[in-house]
């Protein structure tokens, strides 16, 4: 039973530190410089390292345009349109999941313009907060999320912009568009004018590793011409990192990942999860911010269990929660806060809903995640 200071300094790998190790990334990029058609390139980074690099927010568009290419231009990335995939709805903020039992369409919609050769594959909102589909290049005035806590502004901006102009916006001002059913139909929302777009869009791109996550960053002059589809994407090296897509056969340099966690579908106690993953990669992996947490909860969505176990456990002598890699706990996301009643607790993330972080008893059996470096 974890009830003393010498069973919580058993369970961690390292000395104590004044502070914490640096903590590795949970994937990594590499620039190839070989031209190869984007298939080519897939073959090459599924052999050698993941696969070709899926982009899951700014930041990694950031590390995407500091990757040295000194006589290159562009780079194939893992995006892909193919005739067969069927568009689908996703939220524009990183994270946010689209939940069709949670819509709020205004009746009749989405009507797609009748099916017609132009679709509506954008969203804007009226005065009853109901949704209603339009043409990503039709002009808007728009909402903006303000930071990670979610803060909705109560006014926006009277300035019109097609849907993607108003997306860049908001991530150069702000955050993003506001995105999420929750946020979308809150009551301020309903103090604001008519008709502004919200983050909502549809597209048929797909992510090389099968991953659902909906980080676009189209070339504003793209316009709608991102949904030709038997097209890959590639993103420029210009400063801004902006995509463009082609047809795949064109021969380019790509960029692959390396997945630095992986999900181990088999039922153990925290415990036996531990030294597992210490025996065969490095450790229970560590949850440090905002991104890593929506890495892993697209990881989650594979398990068999409905929650999998992490490297976070509970010291009870200290009335402490700590990552057994020696990170400090900065960044929760519980679903509540864990009342201190058991010393035989341990953190595990939900693989359904929203990916919350609950306490279980470490004698239960879960899938869990181990990182490997």
């Amino acid at each position: 039973m974890k009830v003393s200071l010498v069973y919580f300094l058993h369970f961690l790998r390292h000395d104590f530190q004044c502070f914490p190790p640096s903590q590795l990334p949970l994937y990594e990029f590499h620039y190839i410089n070989e031209n190869k058609t984007w298939t080519e390139a897939q073959q090459y980074c599924r052999e050698k390292h993941t696969d070709l690099v899926t982009v899951t927010n700014m930041k990694d568009m950031k590390r995407l345009i500091n990757i040295s290419a000194e006589d290159q231009s562009e780079a194939w990335i893992g995006l892909i349109n193919k005739p067969e995939f069927n568009r689908t709805w996703f939220w524009s903020l990183p994270g946010v999941e689209f939940d069709e039992s949670e819509t709020n369409w205004a009746a009749g919609e989405p009507t797609d313009n009748g099916n017609q050769l132009i679709h509506e594959n954008c969203v804007h909102m009226n005065k009853n907060l109901k949704w209603t589909d339009t043409g990503c290049l039709n002009q808007h005035i728009f909402l903006c999320y303000d930071g990670e806590n979610v803060h909705i502004f109560n006014s926006y901006f009277y300035v019109l912009k097609s849907w993607q102009k108003a997306q860049s916006y908001c991530r150069e001002k702000h955050t993003d568009l506001i995105s999420g059913t929750k946020q979308v139909l809150d009551g301020e929302v309903e103090k604001l004018m008519d008709q502004p777009y919200i983050g909502l869009f549809r597209d048929t791109w797909r992510w090389s590793d099968g991953s659902s996550f909906s980080f676009r960053h189209w070339n504003l002059q793209c316009n709608d011409e991102q949904y030709i589809s038997d097209q890959c994407a590639m993103t420029k090296f210009d400063g801004e990192g902006r995509w463009t897509n082609m047809s795949c056969d064109n021969e380019k340099p790509f960029i692959c990942y390396d997945d630095n966690v992986i999900l181990i579908k088999e039922n153990k106690t925290w415990e036996d999860a531990l030294y597992y993953c210490r025996d065969h990669h490095h450790d229970l992996v560590t949850i440090t911010n905002m991104d890593d947490q929506r890495w892993i909860q697209e990881k989650v969505k594979e398990a068999s269990t409905d929650y999998v176990w992490m490297g976070l456990s509970y010291a009870c002598t200290l009335d402490l929660w700590f990552w057994v890699s020696d990170e400090v706990v900065r960044y929760k996301t519980w679903a509540s806060n864990p009342p201190m009643d058991d010393c035989d607790m341990s953190g595990a993330m939900e693989t359904g809903g929203e990916h919350q972080w609950f306490k279980r008893n470490d004698a239960e059996k879960f899938n869990f995640i181990c990182s490997k470096k």
